[in-house]
Parts: structure tokens; C-alpha cells; sequence
């Protein structure tokens, strides 16, 4: 399967190692698009074995799947220089956040393929949350399609597009929550004496085990965390002062905020 990526950052490097690593499709078969500006982004490409280019068309006419790692922004002016090149064998893949599978619908032939991801940035340690809705003229092998793509770098679901902003307000946009999370925990054991490197690690391995075991138990995160909080003990006490500073109400706002941002962005085209 020939996959070609309009765009070289971040998101495209780690769906692109992804793809090689899960045996997918091999790197000699991938191509990347980016302007001659962005030449450091097109050698991290040509790293992984893939080709590369500057020319967006170049990608269209070489392969069948496309997935559009750009900016919201930039996807306008990307769907104008392809749309000549766009045939019903096409499969169209957007990352962008915000933008609508029925705009991109709009700004290419009739009934093309189109679906619509929003990935997240672990998906570069392959530990990404991915969701996915389809357009109006995707075929059923096109979702399937999608999930062997977004699974090779963590898991992958499809939903109704109308929540995808809500998924981006929740783990498109969620890692940056954890980062601070991280972040103020080991500011924490810091305070309390802890070397900075040694805290950053028990902070970060801390999330990490408590996200698997949210995922492997089956647990409500609620029941795991009596688990820990032994009467009149530490844990009780810290969440009574997490409670008391509004900590979940924040993570909600956050989550709301996020949401609305998405929806406003994809308002703009």
C-alpha cells in the first residue's frame, strides 16, 4: 500500500514510523510533502527510508492513500493544489483539527473519499489515542483502512463526527494537561527534597502505571483510587486538598475549553 503524507512534522514522522515499524507497508513506499523551508522536516523523512518531495501534487499522483498532516490553516490552499490530481480511487485522510469532513468534501471532486482523524502526539512512542469519523462517500474497507493506519501507534476508534471536537478538547489536547501534571508532581518532590531528574521519573512512570492500570483492570478510576486511600492515611488527605483547590472541576473546564476551541477553529473555513 503506497501511503503519501502532505506534510513532514511531527505527526506525520510518527504515523510514518508507525507504519514500517507495524509491518504495514515499507518505507520505500511512503512519501512526504513539505516546502523547501521546512528541509530539516523532509530529512527526518528520508530517515526513516521514506521519499520526499516539495511538491504536494507529486504526492497525489503517487499514491491512493493521503493523509494530510497540515496545520487547519494550510488545508485550504493544500486542497486546491491537489484537487485536479483527486480520483475516486483516492482515499483522503485529515488530521487537522476542527476541519469538517464535508468542508473537505467541498473543496474537492464529487464523492470523494474523505475521513476525518483526530490523533494525538504520543502517537510518536506509539502509545497514541486516535479517533476517526468518515465522510459521506467512504467506502466500508476506507474504516477499516483508517484503524490499520492509527493503530500501528496506539489504539484507534471510530465515532460520530459531531464529538470529534470533544475528542480533541479530551486527548487530542489531553497530553498537554498530563505534561503539566507531570510537571507540578515532580515540582513537588522537588520541594520535598527529591533531585529533580529522580522526580521527573516517579512522576512520569506514576501516570504511566496509572493509565495501564485504568486500562487493563476495567476498573472505574474512581474504585482504584479508594483503592489506594487508606482511612486516616496520606493519599485521603492530598485528595481532600485536590478537591478542595477544584482540581477535577479544572480537568472538566479544560476538556470544555479545548472542545469550544475546535469548534471555533473549524467555524473559520
Amino acid at each position: 500500500m503506497k501511503i503519501g503524507f502532505i506534510g513532514a512534522g511531527q505527526m506525520a514522522q510518527g504515523l510514518a514510523k508507525g507504519l514500517i515499524m507495524a509491518g504495514l507497508t515499507p518505507a520505500e513506499k511512503i512519501l512526504s510533502s513539505c516546502p523547501r523551508v521546512d528541509v530539516m522536516l523532509l530529512e527526518k523523512m528520508r530517515k526513516l527510508g521514506c521519499r520526499t518531495t516539495s511538491n504536494n501534487e507529486h504526492v497525489a499522483n503517487d499514491a491512493r492513500v493521503l493523509i494530510l498532516a497540515v496545520k487547519p490553516p494550510i488545508v485550504p490552499k493544500v486542497l486546491k493544489e491537489i484537487h485536479q490530481f483527486i480520483t475516486p480511487q483516492h482515499l483522503v485522510i485529515s488530521v487537522a483539527m476542527g476541519i469538517t469532513t464535508r468542508h473537505i468534501e467541498q473543496s474537492l471532486p464529487p464523492k470523494s473519499r474523505v475521513i476525518r482523524v483526530m490523533p494525538n502526539t504520543p502517537a510518536l512512542v506509539r502509545e497514541g489515542a486516535s479517533v476517526f469519523s468518515c465522510g459521506s462517500a467512504t467506502l466500508e474497507e476506507d474504516a477499516a483502512t483508517a484503524h490499520r493506519i492509527f493503530s500501528s501507534v496506539g489504539t484507534c476508534d471510530q465515532i460520530e463526527e459531531y464529538l470529534l471536537d470533544a475528542v480533541t478538547g479530551l486527548s487530542g489536547s489531553g497530553p498537554a494537561y498530563m505534561f503539566m501534571a507531570i510537571e507540578a508532581l515532580a515540582d513537588g518532590g522537588v520541594k520535598m527534597g527529591i533531585r529533580r531528574e529522580l522526580a521527573l521519573k516517579l512522576a512520569a512512570q506514576t501516570l504511566l502505571g496509572a493509565a495501564k492500570m485504568v486500562l487493563e483492570t476495567g476498573k472505574h478510576p474512581g474504585s482504584l483510587k479508594d483503592d489506594v486511600c487508606s482511612p486516616a492515611g496520606t493519599s485521603i488527605q492530598a485528595v481532600h486538598l485536590l478537591e478542595k483547590h477544584g482540581f477535577r472541576c479544572a480537568l472538566i473546564s479544560a476538556v470544555e475549553a479545548g472542545t469550544q476551541r475546535s469548534k471555533e477553529t473549524g467555524g473559520l473555513f
